[in-house]
């Protein structure tokens, strides 16, 4: 939730700020400063101390409401618990049948259908996340000591201590994973505060540059880069509550959009479909009081409009309006 209003007060989520940078979006760059700096220090500490925003501000609360699963969080394993069916035929199953779902869903819009853009730009978002779950998680090897070990294997501690000289060298952040971009926004400032050392550099990292590399070239080659600035002091303090909000929950969620609502769901992971509900939500309603307060002005305190919005999700009786629908 807290990442869904932020996006909308940012102007984007995390991924759209870094296609908005490499066009040109000096408004963004600084929503992406504020995001690297918050969820850095929502993981690492503070200069001088053991305490990170997390655990001053989140730890002692959350873990209280944490719970412990006896199996894995995707909806193959949980079902196979409850059923006592094989997991790996639920996990094909329950995929087919949501990939299917979705599909027909989408192509019902004539609209949809008549566009390439929107089938190209699923195709290759799709493949690309499924590319990077291959590649971190089976492609990329070791040859070590006449051993062939997986990337993750051959930079875990116990191996790289046996290999290797140097253990500042070895690699951070390594494991089978695909695309977010929050955390990783952080993971490019601790790359900066380390002097570019390349045991720094991530598949995070280098998925946030290569958006940005990405955006800047199409936008030299649709003539679209522009630079723009904040219109206004009040613009400017939008985009940065934006920033610190989206760094907050995109660590407290564990992903953004493109990190819990296409890579998590991906893996039919539980917590991924509740996340995504959660910033669908945010973001719904944090525009549609935006909507009322531009709507009614000076009439539409910030309670008036929230009752309202919330009136409108169906998540309130219909007596407790306080504004007309808009």
């Amino acid at each position: 939730v807290i990442f869904g209003i932020g996006m909308t007060y940012g102007s984007g989520c995390g991924n759209k700020t870094l296609v908005r940078v490499g066009g040109g979006n000096l408004k963004s760059i600084l929503v992406f400063a504020v995001i690297a700096v918050v969820a850095y220090f929502m993981l690492n500490p503070f200069p001088g101390t053991d305490k990170t925003l997390y655990s001053e501000l989140f730890y002692g609360w959350t873990s209280k409401t944490s719970i412990s699963l006896s199996t894995p969080q995707d909806l193959g394993s949980l079902l196979a618990a409850a059923t006592g069916m094989p997991v790996a035929t639920l996990r094909g199953i329950l995929g087919l049948l949501l990939a299917l779902a979705l599909l027909a869903y989408i192509f019902r819009s004539a609209d949809f259908r008549r566009s390439f853009d929107n089938i190209l730009g699923g195709l290759t978002v799709g493949l690309t996340v499924l590319a990077a779950w291959y590649i971190t998680g089976a492609l990329a090897a070791i040859s070590a000591d006449g051993e062939v070990l997986d990337w993750t294997e051959y930079a875990s501690a116990e191996s790289w201590d046996m290999l290797e000289d140097d253990p500042d060298a070895r690699p951070k952040d390594v494991g089978v994973q695909s695309f977010t971009f929050i955390n990783p926004m952080g993971q490019t400032l601790r790359l900066a505060l380390q002097g570019f050392d390349h045991a720094y550099v991530t598949f995070g990292v280098m998925a946030v540059l290569g958006v940005i590399a990405g955006s800047f070239l199409w936008a030299l080659l649709s003539r679209s880069f522009r630079i723009e600035w904040f219109v206004d002091w009040r613009d400017f303090l939008n985009h940065f509550i934006g920033g610190v909000l989206m760094g907050i929950g995109g660590v407290l969620g564990m992903g953004c959009t493109i990190g819990q609502g296409i890579t998590g769901i991906s893996t039919l992971a539980a917590g991924s479909f509740l996340a995504f509900a959660g910033i669908v939500f945010g973001s719904a309603m944090t525009m549609k009081i935006q909507y009322y307060k531009l709507v009614y002005e000076d009439e539409a305190s910030f309670v008036k409009a929230l009752l309202s919005s919330l009136v409108d999700m169906k998540l309130l009786p219909a007596r407790l309006r306080k504004l007309d629908a808009v």
